[in-house]
């Protein structure tokens, strides 16, 4: 058992530090102010001073314009852009072909319909499909909310796009994760944190070596 990992929510330079030298396969930045995990444009341009083109940095967004798209896109020199909102298939794929990026797609999940109605409506659109749990009803966050949903949902299925699974995992329960959902990558924010927004690099560490099976 191994994946691929994201590590989300990569707002300092100890964060970034710390999930490249574990092994992370990509990093995510968080371009939305409500999050306690934002990321000032200025801020995403001085870290990826530091990262490699062998890790891909994500820029994660809800309901962007193109003017927020493109100035994020530059100041992270971003190489997919996640859109967490309640974008249609058709601004993925605008979104696409007007910056030439690859392109995930977040769906929130608590019933196997959702999955289907993922599948039918993206599956192939986009890049990547996210699967991540539907945020509670109290949250202002579209994700990072700590809340898993069932991994069987999603045991056995196959999709044209790539996928990540994400949602509640943290060093303790990927393993599970990972050999229940099939999943080829795993996505992780608030699972490997000491307070909201300040990542902890043990759990990185930690969250990397059980999703790879080390």
């Amino acid at each position: 058992m191994s994946c691929m990992v994201k590590i989300c929510g990569i707002n300092s330079e100890d964060a970034a530090m710390a999930a490249m030298s574990a092994g992370a396969d990509a990093l995510g930045y968080v371009f939305f102010p409500p999050s306690p995990r934002h990321i000032s444009l200025n801020g995403a341009t001085t870290l990826t001073e530091r990262v490699p083109d062998s890790i891909l940095k994500v820029g994660l967004f809800v309901e962007a314009g193109d003017e927020a798209l493109e100035n994020a896109i530059k100041a992270g020199r971003l190489d997919m852009i996640q859109m967490h909102g309640k974008e249609s298939p058709e601004r993925v794929a605008e979104v696409k072909e007007k910056f030439g990026l690859r392109v995930m797609k977040a769906v929130s999940v608590s019933t196997s319909d959702d999955i289907d109605a993922a599948a039918a409506n993206f599956d192939g659109v986009a890049d990547f499909l996210l699967f991540d749990a539907k945020p509670p009803k109290e949250s202002i966050l579209p994700g990072g909310n700590a809340v898993s949903f069932d991994w069987t949902l999603l045991t056995g299925r196959s999709f044209k796009s790539n996928w990540m699974l994400a949602g509640g995992l943290d060093p303790d329960n990927v393993t599970d994760a990972v050999r229940i959902s099939g999943a080829p990558w795993v996505d992780v924010s608030s699972g490997v944190e000491k307070t909201k927004g300040v990542k902890d690099a043990r759990r990185i560490a930690d969250f990397i070596r059980a999703a790879k099976g080390y």
